[in-house]
């Protein structure tokens, strides 16, 4: 082995060489050195801006920020020294942001890149439907294998899930937001679906089950898994994506409209992958719900449902818009608004932000 297989640092083309240069990419998807920088950062409790100077994404991807300047250390521009600027940036450090405060920020990009492709690809299925018959293709032709097809029609949209699920063998991924799930709608879809999440159970595949927070106490929720018999997982986060299954990597439904009698099947690998990987993701930010329910602890007063609450709150959102992404009634979303904003001591909407965002509750890990 050569000194430079044995010391890939080194290499020149290595992505932890500090020499190497930096490549453009997504702020939202650090690279390596900056995570290895970032790691260090918070370890030290800063970094001198210089040594981030050749990685402009710590800073376009939120990890550091311009570090406030020692109040002992008094503004030479300023001629009274009891007067000094508590805001004052100091120009020669970076300081690390919470890793809680981080990940907040990347997952909610995360989900709105997801979101704006599930559109983008609703919206060329819907374009491109109409087109396949034209060119001397037949109808038939057409619908045997298409990369994306529409389907309409509940009990078509079930058929379509049952005849994927029948020739499944590994894996079955699916997103189960609140919407819907709580009514007869709800309990009819899981009717159909029971039979055949048992029977690839059998076969010995396996079933992660992603909900929200909301539903981890639905009679309809714990009953599937009081009847499921096999290597059946579930959780739940605050925010889910739109209801989603992906069947053994290889075939994902999700809706293409609201009322949910329209959906999309996907065949597309690299579609398909991109949603499975959406789903991994979530899936390891999730907190457990079966086979052995882990339950979140208040801090300092605070649940995580209102912690989750007030991260909306401070993005600027409306109760009704809040209620919607957590999967709640309004009523009870604002009973939540109103105790949390006793629990800060808070008077006004302006003021409760202003409130969270000083007591560090949404930089602290649920």
């Amino acid at each position: 082995m050569t000194d430079t297989a044995a010391h890939p640092a080194n290499h020149p083309h290595h992505p932890h060489d500090p020499h190497h240069p930096h490549e453009p990419h997504d702020p939202q998807d650090p690279c390596p050195r900056a995570i290895a920088l970032y790691e260090r950062a918070l370890r030290e409790g800063g970094l001198d801006r210089q040594h981030a100077s050749s990685l402009p994404c710590l800073l376009e991807s939120g990890l550091l920020e311009p570090a406030r300047q020692d109040p002992a250390v008094q503004d030479p521009t300023v001629q009274d020294p009891t007067v000094q600027d508590p805001a004052r940036q100091d120009p020669a450090r970076l300081t690390p942001v919470p890793p809680a405060l981080v990940l907040h920020r990347l997952l909610r990009a995360a989900g709105d890149r997801v979101l704006r492709e599930r559109r983008h690809s609703a919206r060329l299925a819907e374009a491109f439907a109409p087109l396949t018959r034209i060119g001397g293709r037949s109808g038939t032709e057409a619908d045997r294998s298409p990369a994306i097809r529409v389907v309409s029609g509940t009990g078509r949209i079930n058929e379509a899930i049952t005849g994927a699920m029948a020739g499944a063998v590994s894996e079955l991924l699916c997103v189960q937001p609140n919407l819907h799930y709580s009514d007869s709608r709800g309990a009819a879809a899981q009717a159909v679906a029971m039979d055949r999440d048992q029977a690839l159970l059998d076969r010995g595949g396996r079933i992660r089950t992603l909900y929200q927070h909301t539903q981890r106490q639905m009679p309809l929720v714990l009953a599937r898994y009081e009847q499921l018999r096999g290597d059946a997982e579930a959780r739940s986060l605050d925010e889910v994506t739109d209801r989603l299954i992906v069947v053994d990597r290889d075939v994902a439904f999700l809706p293409a409209g609201a009322d949910g009698t329209v959906a999309l099947e996907v065949r597309h690998p690299a579609l398909v992958e991109f949603l499975a990987a959406t789903f991994d993701r979530l899936w390891w930010q999730a907190t457990p719900l079966y086979p052995q329910a882990v339950h979140r602890p208040s801090l300092n007063g605070v649940t995580p449902r209102q912690r989750a609450i007030a991260g909306l709150l401070v993005e600027g959102h409306t109760d009704a818009v809040i209620a919607d992404r957590l999967g709640m009634n309004i009523r009870t979303a604002r009973v939540h608004i109103a105790k949390l904003a006793t629990t800060l001591g808070s008077e006004s909407r302006a003021q409760l932000g202003y409130l969270i965002g000083r007591s560090g509750i949404l930089d602290r890990e649920a």
